[in-house]
């Protein structure tokens, strides 16, 4: 099975990532272990609804790490962009920049989408949620931002 192909299922190990990360950090799967992690995968900085979902999730920073939890946002957008965007915002969540998209096809997320007719390559917007062990304790595919934050925080807390 090619990265690109693989859908991780709920119990399976999480897929590892360093990921060059918003403000010069590196991100890393292996780096968090011991801790829960929320990995959510979007498609673009500064968007009106990626901006909604980065800050439902930074609203509840506090009540996620009260739960022994981490919270990642992904995108293929760059380190520059993701700098801006978490200025703009006052976003104090990490945002990881997957670029070759390695990380995005680990997780299954980089899927054939289409719009209006005409079919492109894009991120599928998604949340994982990865227990303290590096396995995948939950998944939401397809994802609508309204009240997704909270259902995850839930989830986290019941780890």
């Amino acid at each position: 099975m090619t990265a690109a192909t693989s859908q991780p299922q709920e119990g399976d190990a999480a897929p590892d990532f360093h990921l060059p990360g918003a403000g010069g950090e590196t991100l890393s799967l292996a780096g968090l272990k011991g801790r829960n992690l929320v990995l959510y995968f979007y498609p673009k900085d500064d968007t009106s609804g990626c901006t909604k979902e980065a800050m439902e999730f930074n609203a509840l920073r506090d009540k996620f790490d009260k739960a022994g939890t981490t919270i990642i946002g992904l995108s293929p957008d760059s380190v520059k962009s993701h700098d801006k965007f978490r200025v703009k915002y006052e976003l104090a969540i990490p945002l990881a920049s997957d670029e070759t998209k390695a990380t995005l096809g680990a997780y299954g997320v980089w899927v054939e989408k289409s719009m209006y007719g005409r079919k492109y390559m894009g991120v599928e917007r998604s949340t994982f949620l990865v227990a303290a062990d590096g396995r995948i304790a939950k998944i939401w595919r397809k994802v609508k931002v309204p009240g997704h934050a909270e259902a995850v925080l839930a989830a986290a807390k019941a780890l």
